[in-house]
């Protein structure tokens, strides 16, 4: 499975290359290792690097790192406090540094029904953020909808589909910010690998400025495993 992972890192550094081309379809590369809780180890974190760029594998432009603790309430309802660093660049000029950088902590509550194959997660995030030292508030809702193919739950050996809508809400007018829609095909390979890549489409709403673009994402998931857990279903979300 180490092969796997350095495949991945060696397919998201061809998107460290800047070239002057504009193009529609960017690329989003997620790594999350993740330690779920159960009702044995309520406690939980998990940490994430993502690195995005303007075009296909190419104009690296954006990366971010975050981390959170997480409490199971119970097998459906889970809390969690998180935080991150948000750093954006003129992929034309790399050298110029940073354009953007912001600083981010959030919390929230995501609630998993689970509907014999279909399986349902409401994300529910209330952020505050630093952008560029501007204080600003955002609200997240998100609808993740799993369904896996070859079996009846998400575990070893099981190929499954992911699709989830997002809306950003903020309390200045316009109060609508963003929608983010993702589709992908995922695949767990054991108790601990995670691996899924789709299409990802982010629309960003500005005054006579409104925009959308398509990406290509590809995700990796690391699964910390503790002693004596207790055996349990869990969902592969993408952290952000």
């Amino acid at each position: 499975m180490p092969k796997l992972f350095y495949a991945f890192l060696f397919l998201i550094a061809l998107s460290f290359t800047a070239t002057a081309q504009t193009t529609k379809t960017g690329t989003w590369g997620i790594f999350t290792a993740l330690m779920p809780g159960d009702s044995v180890h309520r406690w939980g974190g998990y940490a994430e690097l993502q690195l995005r760029a303007n075009g296909a594998f190419s104009q690296f432009q954006y990366y971010e790192t975050k981390a959170g603790i997480s409490y199971d309430l119970d097998k459906y309802f889970t809390a969690l406090i998180g935080g991150g660093r948000y750093t954006t660049y003129d992929y034309n000029n790399l050298g110029a540094g940073p354009t953007t950088i912001e600083a981010r902590l959030w919390e929230q509550m995501s609630v998993s029904q689970y509907l014999y194959r279909i399986k349902l997660e409401h994300r529910y995030r209330i952020e505050q953020r630093w952008l560029n030292g501007i204080y600003r508030n955002r609200f997240r809702y998100r609808l993740n909808l799993f369904v896996p193919l070859n079996n009846t739950k998400i575990e070893a050996k099981t190929y499954f589909i992911s699709v989830f809508d997002e809306i950003f809400l903020n309390n200045q007018e316009p109060n609508f910010e963003r929608n983010r829609i993702s589709a992908a095909l995922g695949y767990q390979f054991d108790k601990k690998w995670i691996v899924q890549a789709g299409w990802i489409n982010q629309y960003n709403y500005v005054p006579n400025l409104s925009n959308a673009k398509n990406n290509i994402m590809l995700m990796l998931m690391y699964r910390i495993n503790r002693k004596n857990s207790a055996k349990r279903e869990h969902l592969p979300s993408t952290s952000d």
